[in-house]
């Protein structure tokens, strides 16, 4: 592939973009290809050794701001017409209570979420706590000569230091997925932008 396939292709895979973004990557992405042909690469090699338009299209996506796709997506391409104006305002009490009641259960879903993350890290730090209080509590038992109240509640401090072992990966490997649902998730909404403005 040469530099204008490689270009243009990109150019085609951007194509949800506001246009002074694409023009920009395109430019900043050209001038990567002649800086490599300087260097020595031939113009195939440098244009392979930036990766496939796909790929920087992809890189390029996630690092916009889903607002900027969003307002280039929403912004009419032309200017509306009075009837047009009209249907919009009368339709709104329609449309902008569907808008704001999806928004109202995309938030609360991610909220629970996160919600149910942060109830594992407290449940963890709950019984590291616990467990260090029943340590504590059942060494001064048994150095009061309290044997079995002491035992028991190191039998306890145990139990809880173990659990908490186990609570710390499990909310860790929670947040991790969370995290990652969550930039999947940005990821997807954007290129599902900037595909049906590609296809449009």
């Amino acid at each position: 592939m040469n530099k204008e396939e490689f270009l243009q292709q990109l150019r085609l895979e951007l194509h949800g973009l506001p246009q002074e973004d694409i023009d920009s990557h395109a430019a900043f992405y050209g001038e990567m290809i002649d800086d490599r042909i300087e260097d020595g690469f031939s113009e195939e090699e440098a244009v392979s050794g930036i990766g496939t338009p796909e790929s920087v299209a992809a890189q390029i996506v996630e690092e916009t701001p889903l607002p900027r796709i969003i307002r280039e997506r929403v912004r009419p391409k032309r200017p509306l017409r009075a009837l047009e104006i009209i249907l919009l305002v009368l339709g709104s009490p329609v449309w902008l209570s569907l808008v704001l009641a999806l928004f109202a259960v995309v938030l609360s879903v991610y909220i629970v979420l996160w919600a149910m993350i942060i109830v594992l890290w407290t449940v963890f730090v709950s019984f590291i706590a616990a467990g260090l209080a029943s340590l504590a509590a059942g060494v001064i038992g048994l150095v009061r000569g309290d044997r079995p109240a002491g035992l028991a509640l190191l039998g306890c401090a145990l139990v809880l230091l173990g659990l908490s072992i186990i609570l710390f990966f499990a909310a860790k490997g929670a947040t991790k997925g969370a995290a990652v649902l969550t930039k999947s998730i940005a990821r997807g909404f954007k290129s599902l932008f900037v595909r049906k403005e590609k296809t449009a």
